[in-house]
């Protein structure tokens, strides 16, 4: 059975360590606006297991002019629950609640090797390439709802 449902920070890096911050500290999981009480952490559970994470902040990136941005941080499912279409199923989650706020434009900073991943639920990418240090090559992606 799986089940989506809201869950602390802390309890993102379960699922943000391994599979975004493979071999770094803990502590590398820690995102800024983590713990404010507009963002929001959905944690999809696969009988009972913490399968997979995502977050949602109100935070506007200046190359988008649309009023009601919300962007998507820290979306990651364990390697075992890959390709099962739980990333699909937080994304939803992650664009529903944005609906409910009223949001118009989700954005975020997408890995490389996640661009077709993206795509193919309808977010397309702006700009160029760059490398975030320690983590790799990454596109901004966004959609409008």
């Amino acid at each position: 059975m799986i089940t989506i449902r809201p869950i602390q920070p802390i309890e993102t890096f379960a699922v943000r360590q391994p599979v975004l911050r493979p071999g770094k500290p803990v502590e590398s999981c820690i995102f800024p606006g983590d713990e404010l009480p507009s963002t929001i952490h959905f944690g999809l559970f696969a009988d009972n297991i913490l399968a997979g994470v995502i977050s949602v902040f109100e935070a506007e990136n200046e190359i988008f002019e649309q009023q009601g941005q919300f962007q998507v941080r820290g979306m990651a499912v364990l390697g075992d629950y890959q390709k099962k279409g739980f990333g699909e199923k937080l994304m939803q989650q992650a664009e529903k609640h944005v609906a409910e706020k009223h949001g118009k434009l989700i954005w975020f900073n997408a890995r490389e090797n996640a661009v077709p991943f993206y795509t193919k639920t309808g977010y397309q990418i702006t700009g160029s390439p760059f490398d975030i240090p320690g983590i790799g090559i990454h596109y901004i992606m966004y959609k409008y709802l």
